[in-house]
């Protein structure tokens, strides 16, 4: 990622949503080293922030609905999370939560693409987002996986204005020229149940290591490869069902 703070339009912040708070916890420390902090108020439902020395840098949360899937989220920093809710509809979105405060800490939005990847909207209070971007932990990446790839070029372009650097092999968003992560066709290695979605990736010093621990404790996707002119990467499940990338910190497209 050639960000290395929240800005405008880019991914800002990413969150677990899990049946398993306790054991995400003790399963992310592991593998990542991240220092959970959870929020003591009754109102935050056991939102917890994981950090890395004082920078934080994701979060882990309960399921608040029974609809809610186990799943990696991630969020995109706006000014105005009424305006980019109303792009959203525009754009051939769907809004799934109204525009909500979180606290002093920034206005929260959740909607979905017209493909079905959900994704979140952040506009900032007290709060930017991650302190950390690139370092083995932290957020380094976020790939669209999609059915329909002209599509979503459409409609993220016109309600974020990335830019978009597409190629035969792997089209690349960005803000302002700034890739921050790409987009990938869901063909038929995809089964059919599985949705369009974001996938987070995080920075690691060691792809293969970082895999041996998940296959102790969780499951591997895709097994460490190296991409052509790219990074070394794996995909990888954790032990509730949530899917996340790693790639190897100092690798950034």
């Amino acid at each position: 990622m050639k960000l290395d703070a929240p800005v405008t339009g880019g991914p800002c912040w990413t969150e677990l949503g899990t049946s398993d708070l306790d054991g995400a916890r003790r399963f992310y420390t592991r593998l990542f080293g991240w220092r959970p902090e959870t929020d003591a108020r009754q109102e935050a439902g056991g939102y917890t922030v994981a950090r890395l020395g004082d920078a934080a840098v994701a979060a882990l949360a309960p399921l608040y609905q029974p609809s809610q899937p186990v799943a990696w989220n991630v969020s995109f920093a706006v000014t105005d999370a009424d305006a980019a809710v109303r792009a959203v509809t525009e754009a051939g979105g769907t809004l799934l939560l109204d525009p909500m405060d979180v606290f002093d800490m920034g206005r929260f939005a959740v909607a979905a693409d017209p493909g079905g990847a959900v994704f979140q909207l952040w506009q900032a209070g007290t709060f930017p987002g991650a302190g950390l971007f690139n370092a083995p932990g932290s957020l380094g990446w976020v790939e669209l996986m999609t059915r329909d790839p002209e599509r979503a070029v459409s409609f993220y372009t016109r309600v974020f204005g990335w830019t978009v650097a597409p190629s035969d092999r792997y089209t690349q968003f960005g803000v302002g020229g700034a890739d921050f992560g790409g987009m990938v066709t869901m063909d038929e290695k995809f089964p059919p149940e599985v949705p369009a979605h974001w996938l987070p990736y995080f920075a690691v010093a060691d792809v293969d290591d970082t895999t041996a621990v998940v296959q102790r404790h969780g499951t591997v996707l895709m097994v460490p490869t190296s991409v052509p002119d790219g990074p070394r990467i794996a995909v990888l499940r954790d032990p509730q069902g949530a899917m996340f990338g790693v790639y190897r910190a100092g690798d950034e497209s």
